[in-house]
């Protein structure tokens, strides 16, 4: 069966805690898409990859996750991946509020 998209990767966004989802909780619906954001000159890790959703910073793709996708954005390839909320908890503990998926796009048609 055709899926326009497939899941590669999973994970609670890092730091949600500390930035400014919190402000856009009720918007974040399972299928949400979410922006990936490149940060090159990141002070703490030049792989870090934010996350956005409009132009509200959610957090960061965990560091042990963005090597790869920090790589193909920087060679031109952000646009092979999509980002969605797959689960937005507001009882959960603020580092686990909030899990995002990175799926390929399949450009097959």
């Amino acid at each position: 069966m055709y899926q326009p998209s497939r899941l590669v990767s999973s994970f609670n966004i890092a730091g949600f805690q500390y930035h400014d989802g919190a402000t856009v909780f009720p918007d974040l619906k399972v299928g949400t898409p979410v922006g990936l954001v490149p940060e090159p000159d990141n002070p703490h890790d030049p792989s870090a990859m934010a996350l956005y959703y409009g132009d509200v910073h959610l957090g960061y793709v965990p560091r042990k996750e963005n090597e790869l996708f920090s790589l193909l954005a920087f060679y031109g390839h952000a646009g092979i991946f999509e980002c969605r909320i797959l689960k937005a908890d507001p009882a959960a503990d603020p580092w686990d509020q909030v899990m995002v998926g990175i799926y390929v796009v399949d450009a097959r048609g």
